[in-house]
């Protein structure tokens, strides 16, 4: 008995010594980070997260692969857990949802492919290119159904994937498992960030209005009788659907395919009566918006750009204040329209809506009198746009013989020509474009303040400079300088001063930066840029510097920069590029298009993303599917918008008195509900054709 209690505790002993080295040998460190966030996780290892599991989740979370709001079956309070594990602050973030892009299922079309024996849309789009005719169409066999772990989405009747908002997550799984990518992730961010691409299923209209209204939505909407609605997708794009659905210049109308037909679809004077029917309801229809983020934003600018940035930044969950020179907003549209096209009351009302969504204005304000870039940046505001307008703006605030100076060191070429001593000159001169009009006003900076040194930046390659070879050599000798071929991309400046600018070499995309302390540009406007404390800093900061350490002391070090390009020109670099406003825009919905783009870049900035346009986006020359022909269609003729008499007229009556409910509801059953190239037939026509096997 005892030798083998000896033998017991002698194996024991071996064992225990055995397992103890193969500890040290074998030992696997785990990161106590990463055991802290697992064990804050339900542990559901649903999946919902993009991960295989909590676990891998954790590991992700920690190596700043996946935020601490990754998990889309944990509430809040886990983010915020996981996020005090991690050190860092949380926002809150506003809940994605799938959305399918495809509105014409495979049951309504003409042919109908039937993929026997498959059963999974992946493996249908590997049979021929999937669906034969629509390269973005839904293939209808449900793999997006059958993928999503919470049972939220089902395939409706059409054969389309219905979603249940309640159920959905937005954890993106239908998303990834979608060979067709006509479902995907949408919030209210992304659909106010993203330019649409040749990937989505756009239609005529909607890819030629400058501000992407989802024109063929509103109008589904109205045949419905849900106005209400119709309103809210309306304002997904355009803050100003009174004003615009009585000035718009439609460019949307020249490509509806109803054309093929009749007539276009009175698409504008359907938005007008949309609006109207908000405006006669007393009660105002406003669009969803993120969660507040607590972050501050400027905008300096009161005209049509200026509000529909402020009013897409609020939609953003940030907190706009527009600062406007005069006492009242609008722009050119207060003052450059006749009233009985657009009459202060309609004006205010869409105005008061951008004031509703959580945007501040503080009126007379003047800056570089009241306020400059550097104060706003002191005051707390993350960023600052400058949207001032153009020389037409400028004149009805009685500024023709004002020289102004809205950027540090920054005037217009024509105020140097215009100007007598009046502009308030420093070392380094730089004159943007001009062509000969740049070395005249070189040539009377010389004559008037001795200054020779004076750099003149074209865009132009010397080989097609708009001046001639004699000219610059003259200008050279004087002790001048022109650097040819080459956009301004960001200013420099340090409190009430321009400091620097930095262009960058259109062939080469070499940036450098030279000095500059008074720039002058040749346009009828100082360009859309967007200001904040120069990014410069964080590069020379070190990760153990304190708060007290990064707290800036003496006069704002910012920058400027541009709004990412219009997708038409989004291959272009620098300021005053192709397709740049150089004077003023010439409609209000390319102000409003233009002030959504640089919500979305000051938004996007503010949180270290690129400003690049995917390459993909949809562009004028880009290659999509289309049609040239509509077949199975009656013709119906277009409403006509009733006019106003001339006694209607002299009694302040609007020119264009609106369509009637009657009117509207006739109108909007003329739209064909297209998609890329299918569109709906009209009922009872023609015959479904048999369905073909593929």
């Amino acid at each position: 008995m005892i030798e083998a209690i000896c033998m017991m505790g002698g194996l024991g002993i071996v064992v225990g010594v055995g397992l103890a080295a193969a500890s040290k040998i074998f030992y696997v460190y785990v990161d106590p980070k990463i055991e802290a966030v697992e064990g804050a996780l339900p542990g559901a290892n649903c999946g919902g997260c993009g991960f295989p599991g909590c676990s891998a989740n954790a590991e992700a979370i920690v190596a700043g692969k996946a935020s601490p709001n990754s998990c889309v079956a944990a509430g809040p309070e886990v983010a915020e857990a996981i996020a005090a594990i991690l050190g860092v602050a949380i926002e809150a973030k506003e809940p994605d949802i799938a959305k399918p892009g495809c509105t014409f299922g495979v049951q309504d079309a003409d042919i109908k492919y039937i993929y026997n024996g498959l059963s999974d849309c992946r493996a249908a789009a590997l049979l021929s290119g999937g669906m034969k005719v629509c390269s973005v169409g839904c293939l209808g066999l449900g793999s997006c159904a059958k993928a999503c772990p919470f049972d939220a989405i089902t395939m409706g009747p059409e054969g389309l994937p219905v979603v249940d908002e309640e159920k959905c997550t937005g954890c993106g799984t239908c998303e990834r498992v979608c060979p067709k990518h006509i479902i995907n992730l949408s919030s209210v961010t992304r659909r106010i960030l993203r330019e649409y691409t040749t990937e989505e299923c756009t239609t005529p209209c909607q890819r030629a209005c400058p501000a992407g209204i989802n024109i063929r939505e509103y109008i589904r909407q109205i045949t419905l009788g849900d106005y209400h609605r119709s309103v809210q997708v309306i304002k997904e794009r355009n803050p100003f659907p009174t004003v615009i659905g009585r000035i718009c210049p439609r460019p949307c109308e020249t490509e509806c395919r109803r054309q093929f037909v009749d007539e276009p679809v009175a698409i504008n004077f359907l938005k007008r009566f949309a609006a109207d029917f908000e405006k006669e309801s007393g009660k105002r229809i406003l669009p969803y918006k993120a969660p507040d983020t607590g972050r501050k934003l400027a905008v300096i600018g009161g005209g049509v750009e200026g509000l529909s940035a402020a009013y897409f930044t609020a939609r953003l969950g940030h907190e706009p204040t527009v600062f406007e020179a005069t006492s009242k907003l609008g722009g050119l549209l207060r003052s450059a329209i006749a009233k009985n096209r657009l009459s202060d009351e309609i004006l205010d009302w869409d105005i008061e809506g951008i004031l509703e969504m959580g945007v501040t204005v503080e009126s007379e304000n003047t800056l570089g009198k009241d306020f400059t870039i550097d104060s706003l940046l002191e005051q707390g505001f993350e960023t600052v746009l400058l949207a001032s307008g153009g020389w037409d703006s400028r004149l009805t605030r009685g500024g023709a013989n004002i020289v102004e100076q809205t950027v540090p060191g920054t005037f217009l070429l024509l105020d140097l020509i215009k100007s007598d001593d009046k502009i308030p000159y420093r070392a380094e001169f730089v004159i943007v474009g001009g062509e000969k009009l740049a070395l005249d006003a070189a040539e009377k900076i010389r004559k008037d303040l001795g200054v020779t040194n004076i750099t003149i930046l074209f865009r132009e390659t010397r080989e097609y400079s708009p001046v001639e070879e004699t000219e610059i050599k003259a200008f050279e000798e004087k002790g001048g300088k022109i650097i040819f071929n080459v956009g301004i991309n960001r200013l420099f400046g340090e409190g009430d001063c321009l400091t620097e600018l930095e262009y960058i070499e259109l062939d080469t995309s070499e940036k450098k930066i030279i000095p500059a302390k008074n720039l002058f540009m040749a346009s009828g406007r100082f360009p859309e840029m967007i200001f904040t404390r120069d990014s410069r800093l964080a590069e020379t900061e070190t990760p153990e510097a304190s708060e007290a350490d990064k707290t800036p002391s003496g006069p704002v070090l910012w920058e400027g920069r541009p709004p990412y390009k219009q997708p038409a020109c989004s291959d272009e670099i620098g300021l005053f590029s192709e397709g740049d406003v150089l004077t003023d825009y010439s409609a209000a919905i390319r102000a409003i298009a233009a002030g959504r783009r640089a919500a979305a870049s000051m938004h996007q900035i503010m949180y270290g993303l690129p400003l690049d346009l995917s390459e993909n986006v949809i562009k004028p020359g880009s290659v999509i599917q289309n049609i040239d022909h509509v077949e199975n269609v009656l013709p119906n003729p277009r409403q006509i918008m009733p006019l106003s008499s001339t006694k209607e007229l002299a009694a302040g009556g609007e020119l264009e008195k609106g369509f009637t409910e009657e009117m509207a509801r006739a109108e909007a059953s003329r739209c064909l509900q297209c998609g890329l190239i299918c569109y709906e037939r009209s009922e009872n026509v023609a015959e479904k054709k048999e369905a073909v096997t593929a």
